[in-house]
């Protein structure tokens, strides 16, 4: 495995350094290593080179850049992997907004995008295209299925709430489709706002049941910490994005017993994913998140793929990326005709760890073989 990194505006590494063969294999990572919301993009970046590190393959060459959050920076770095670095494939971008800002054109000029987070629902849809999959999930489907559980478990009236941003807007499209109820009322914040006085004034105000949230990243620590102080009683649920394992030992106490939907669980039970876990928390002493499993996958799946053809061949390796034979963390996995996933999707909650550290534990499933309704809109 050959990896350079490339961090910042003006401190590259030369290409140079690595001398690649005809036949080898150049992808560009794209993804968030600063600022807030980083440990996402770290999380994704060690899970994909620890696949490739398990793998023991020394032809794939990773190119990794920090895009800081800046649409404006990830389509300059997307240019430059793929007009300067010739890169086969690129990945890593993790919100949404960056997303719609890079791979309309990646997969237009012939490059392989696989996304190991981000899924708007225009990609999955309107603006599919051949050489675009997601190893992750449309937007919609962890809080669909959210959606569905609380239906089940006999909650009436929730009140929603996500950042005004694509995944956000996404999030709580998605929760209403399988919710089939009516909801108290929608809250949509700014993105990176920090002060939620005046939204949880609302919750407090409304005759809710329940509240429904999607605030990933720092977002969702800044609104649990002022959850918790502002007395309020009600259950909460989420997708894992506001509740992975790093956020929820930042937030604390008050997260003990929120539930979360998920499409992997570092305790589920299988062979690839007992693999994953050992070898992610031997090779970087933590456990590992949503993210960090997405980016596994999403290596997996690229190595996969390699055994029966080279992105130059891109019909062929298209169908080998469309065949999905790996082993994947989450379980039986396959791609739908929008090559996003079809899944299961499970249910976490929020307990206190034998370290007294809160952590989640797998309770259930929430909704099997999950797919996005955007599929029909898809005219690939």
């Amino acid at each position: 495995m050959k990896m350079i990194s490339r961090f910042g505006l003006g401190l590259l590494l030369s290409s140079s350094l690595v001398t690649a063969n005809a036949d080898d294999v150049k992808i560009g990572m794209i993804t968030t290593l600063s600022g807030g919301g980083s440990h996402l993009g770290v999380d994704v970046r060690d899970g994909f080179m620890l696949a490739l590190e398990q793998s023991g393959r020394d032809d794939v060459e990773v190119l990794i850049q920090d895009d800081a959050r800046r649409p404006d920076l990830a389509r300059t770095l997307a240019n430059e992997f793929m007009q300067r670095d010739e890169v086969d494939i690129l990945t890593g971008i993790i919100w949404s907004n960056l997303a719609m800002a890079v791979v309309p054109s990646v997969v237009r000029q012939g490059t392989f995008y696989l996304s190991p987070n981000a899924g708007p629902s225009d990609l999955a849809g309107r603006m599919c295209h051949e050489n675009y999959f997601n190893v992750a999930y449309q937007n919609d489907n962890l809080h669909g299925a959210m959606g569905a559980y609380m239906r089940e478990e006999g909650y009436e009236r929730p009140i929603i709430m996500a950042p005004n941003y694509p995944a956000g807007t996404d999030a709580l499209a998605g929760f209403k489709h399988l919710y089939e109820g009516e909801v108290v009322g929608e809250l949509y914040t700014q993105m990176g706002q920090t002060d939620y006085a005046a939204e949880i004034a609302q919750i407090r105000d409304s005759d809710a049941d329940s509240l429904f949230f999607f605030l990933p990243g720092g977002m969702g620590i800044s609104f649990m910490k002022q959850w918790e102080s502002s007395g309020v009683d009600m259950p909460i649920f989420g997708a894992a994005f506001s509740f992975d394992e790093i956020l929820i030992k930042a937030v604390g106490s008050a997260a003990i017993g929120a539930r979360n939907t998920s499409l992997w669980a570092y305790d589920l039970e299988n062979e690839a994913n007992d693999r994953f876990v050992e070898g992610f928390r031997e090779a970087y002493d933590r456990t590992p998140t949503l993210y960090a499993a997405q980016g596994y996958d999403t290596a997996n799946l690229i190595l996969s793929a390699l055994e029966t053809a080279h992105p130059d061949d891109k019909d062929a390796f298209r169908e080998a990326l469309r065949a999905a034979d790996f082993d994947s963390v989450r379980g039986e996995f396959r791609f739908g005709p929008n090559q996003h996933p079809i899944q299961d999707i499970y249910v976490r909650e929020v307990v206190e760890g034998d370290d007294g550290e809160p952590t989640n534990r797998l309770i259930g499933i929430a909704i099997e073989d999950i797919q996005d309704v955007y599929y029909e809109q898809c005219q690939m």
